[in-house]
């Protein structure tokens, strides 16, 4: 656990992460939250054991975004002048953003309801995203009189196109699970009472994979978004020639050969 705020909670080669504010739909971007994902992606990048992490939100909503309360009172990290706003973007809401992209195993969304603003780019943030039946995803930000400054701009004309990123920006218009699927933004849909049981037998599927090529991949995938096509294919043979020298390598290679189900260790 990193706090009642934030439950981390590892059960063997799963984590399972919890945005805990149910009572107000789990608004992001209080004071301390920036410590609490870095405290949150810290732990789970030391389990060297673990292999996957599903993120969710307790009660209704994933996460209805940032505290409107906090920004029409000018209190918490919204307070003081523009340049310690600025500061309080980058080191604490921002803070949120980079420990979720820093996170080293695969993170399987389970977006159990509305997802909005920066809400939403942290669910943007989850390397797979499943939703369930009444999720909602939208990025609001212009209905505030704000900009999409919490990651989305970059993200979701990369998961969605630039086409139906710009209309999400430009409208504030909220879209529903199914077409949300349809553009891209999660890979399924299931029904509520499915989600955490489908997210779960996601999980283990990926948790039967050699972590080490596991964190690899994903590691290479994240560098992919922003290097060179001939920069990845440099790093591409440089990992390749490292998990090339493991033990799971040649377990995997054994298996496939004896006709029988690898046992990775992580060497």
């Amino acid at each position: 656990m990193v706090d009642n705020d934030l439950l981390l909670e590892f059960d063997g080669l799963i984590a399972r992460l919890t945005i805990n504010r149910p009572d107000s739909r789990n608004p992001l971007g209080q004071p301390g939250d920036g410590a609490r994902f870095r405290a949150a992606a810290d732990a789970i990048n030391a389990n060297k054991n673990l292999r996957c992490v599903i993120m969710t939100g307790a009660g209704p909503a994933f996460s209805a975004g940032g505290d409107l309360k906090a920004m029409r009172d000018k209190s918490g990290y919204f307070g003081g002048s523009p340049d310690e706003i600025r500061d309080h973007y980058r080191r604490h809401i921002h803070g949120i953003v980079h420990a979720m992209w820093d996170i080293e195993v695969p993170v399987v969304g389970a977006i159990n309801g509305p997802a909005i603003g920066l809400g939403g780019d942290v669910a943007s943030l989850c390397d797979i995203r499943i939703a369930a039946a009444s999720a909602r995803f939208g990025a609001t930000f212009l209905k505030v009189g704000l900009l999409p400054g919490d990651g989305g701009a970059w993200l979701l004309p990369r998961q969605i196109g630039w086409s139906r990123a710009s209309q999400l920006f430009f409208t504030g218009d909220l879209i529903d699970a199914p077409t949300a699927r349809e553009w891209g933004l999660v890979s399924e849909v299931v029904p509520d009472a499915e989600l955490m049981s489908y997210c779960e037998t996601l999980a283990k599927k990926i948790c039967v994979q050699p972590p080490q090529a596991l964190r690899m991949t994903k590691k290479l995938m994240r560098e992919g978004t922003m290097a060179s096509f001939g920069s990845i294919m440099e790093m591409s043979a440089a990992l390749q020639v490292t998990l090339h020298q493991t033990d799971d390598h040649m377990e995997a290679l054994n298996a496939f050969f004896e006709k029988r189900v690898p046992a990775f260790k992580g060497r």
